[in-house]
Formats: C-alpha cells, structure tokens, sequence
C-alpha cells in the first residue's frame, strides 16, 4: 500500500530524483527483456506460441498442448506490457516534471514508442519462423534501445545546454572509433549466434554460414576492440580527462574482457545455454557501458537546486 501511495505520489509531483529512478527503470527493464528474449530461444521455445499477436490462430493465450515452450514464450510476451507500464510511466513522469525538459521529453517518448516497435518486430520473427537475420535484428534493434536509455539516464543528471569536449579532438576520434566497432562486433556476434546450434526451435533455418569461420572473424573484431579500447584509456590518462570519461571506459574494458572469458569458454564447451544467455546479458552490458563513455567525452553541466536546469551562459566555446 505504502509502495502504491510513492508511485502515485511521483507520478503527480516528480522531483529530479524520481525522474532519475524511472529512467533506470527503464534501463533495467529493457537489459532484462533481452535476457528473457534469449532465454526463449537457447530453451527452444521460440515458437511455442505459433502465431502473433495471438498465440495460436484460436487464443491469445497459451493451452496445455503447447507444453513448457508455450508457457516460456507466452510468458515472454507478458513482460511486454511490463516494459510498456515501466515506458509509459517514466514517459509520464517526465512531462509532468517541472521546468519542462524538452530534451527528457523526447527520449521518453521515444523509448516508450519502442516498445509497441520492438513487439511488432518480435512478431516479425514469429511469422517468419525464427529467420536468424530477422532474430539478428530483433536483438540489434533491443541493444540499440539500452544505449538510447543509458543517454536518458545520463540527461537526466545533466543540464540542456551545448555541451562542450572534455579531451582533445584526437582521442574523441579514437573513442568515437572503439563505439563503432564495438557495434560491429556486437552485430558480427548475432551472425555468429544465427550460424550455430541455438534456433530457438527445432525446425527454425541456419543463415548456412560456417559457424567457425564466423567466430574467427568475431573473435579477430574483439581483438581490435580490446586494443582501441586500451589506446582509449591511454590516451585519456595522458590528457588528463575527467575522472568520469576515465572511469566509463575502465568498466567498458571490463565488460569486454568478462566477455572475452565468457565467449571462448562457451565455444570450447560446445555452446551451454547457461553461457550462451550470459554473453547475451554481456552484449547488454557492451552497448550500455560503451554509449556511457561516449557520453562522458562531453560535459554539459551538473544541474544545480532541482528547480534550476535552464541553460547557463559560458564563457568556454564548445571545443
């Protein structure tokens, strides 16, 4: 009861602080939904509800002749609208939250349109009987998303005005280029992933790639990325960055390296779905703490009392 009369109370007069949890709500609530997402897969459930939006062509829920995949599949489903009630308050809180941040605004709405989004596109994959390409995208598009609120939850602690670079151009270019091709091992990772054993049903296609040619080609990008990531973390040690860019890509390194052990023990052991979930979970973290450092390369000012977040004026140029 006391829990209910808190949200209630946050919904009506929302303080910075509160904006603050929600956005992590959602941050969390989407790492988890790509959790669960891979868990119906690595248990072969992917179809345990046949059809979409129903589960099969007479019900929108599961029966008893769908056994355990269609409960697991159904249930995955659910937390769809779970995600939807965590998007839709955090939207609300955002637009009843007072001086009007137009920035927050935008990325609210835009993480709660993702929702019906990435349910259709979920759909997608179920008409096409777990196409691995459209799995692949199923799953770029859920990271895309966890960046997109790591940035909404880092708005929220900012003031809206022009940032300005906190290190020299330079390194800004070799952190810019670890981003990308911490995103192209991320998409390689899903080819990997829809070339080996793990269809999410027995009867769903391969994309007919070598599986072990693919995870060479994977295995060589992470390599790239664990030396442009070090170079990163050089380079900003001796500039002198903020603590906090120093810091975002120390645990970006870690995150790579938990990975890294994750991945090469699960290719050893012949793909457990233990693993298997734990490297999905791990690409979560990858995009999360990867958009993080990009963010801490730029500083647009630490809000001041909660009601004073209007722009300041500057006397640095933006760099």
């Amino acid at each position: 009861m006391g829990l209910t009369r808190a949200v209630t109370t946050w919904l009506r007069t929302p303080t910075r602080p509160v904006v603050k949890r929600f956005a992590i709500a959602s941050l969390v609530a989407n790492i988890v939904i790509v959790v669960t997402g891979s868990a119906v897969r690595l248990t072969g459930s992917g179809l345990g509800c046949p059809s979409w939006p129903r589960c099969t062509d007479q019900s929108f829920v599961t029966h008893g002749a769908l056994g355990a995949h269609g409960v697991i599949e159904f249930g995955n489903r659910m937390l769809t609208f779970v995600l939807a009630a965590v998007a839709v308050a955090t939207w609300v809180v955002v637009v009843r939250y007072r001086p009007r941040r137009r920035p927050l605004v935008v990325l609210a709405t835009l993480l709660a349109l993702s929702v019906p989004a990435q349910a259709v596109l979920g759909g997608v994959t179920v008409l096409t009987h777990l196409n691995p390409w459209v799995v692949s995208t199923h799953l770029m598009f859920s990271l895309a998303i966890i960046a997109l609120a790591v940035v909404f939850v880092r708005r929220v602690g900012e003031r809206d005005e022009q940032p300005r670079l906190t290190v020299p151009r330079p390194v800004v270019a070799l952190a810019t280029a670890t981003y990308a091709v911490a995103w192209v091992v991320l998409a390689i990772g899903t080819v990997v992933t829809g070339s080996g054993p793990h269809a999410g049903d027995i009867d769903s296609p391969r994309n007919g790639l070598n599986p072990a040619a693919v995870s060479q080609l994977h295995a060589d990008v992470v390599f790239l990325l664990l030396g442009l990531t070090v170079g990163t973390l050089l380079a900003l040690r001796a500039t002198a960055a903020p603590e906090r860019a120093h810091r975002a890509v120390v645990w970006l390194l870690g995150v790579e390296l938990f990975q890294g052990v994750v991945g090469v023990t699960q290719y050893f052991t012949d793909l457990p779905i233990v693993l298997v979930g734990l490297h999905v979970f791990g690409a979560a973290l990858v995009s999360g703490t990867a958009t993080w450092m990009m963010l801490g390369l730029r500083d647009r000012g630490l809000p001041g009392p909660d009601d004073d977040l209007t722009p300041r004026r500057r006397d640095v140029r933006v760099a």
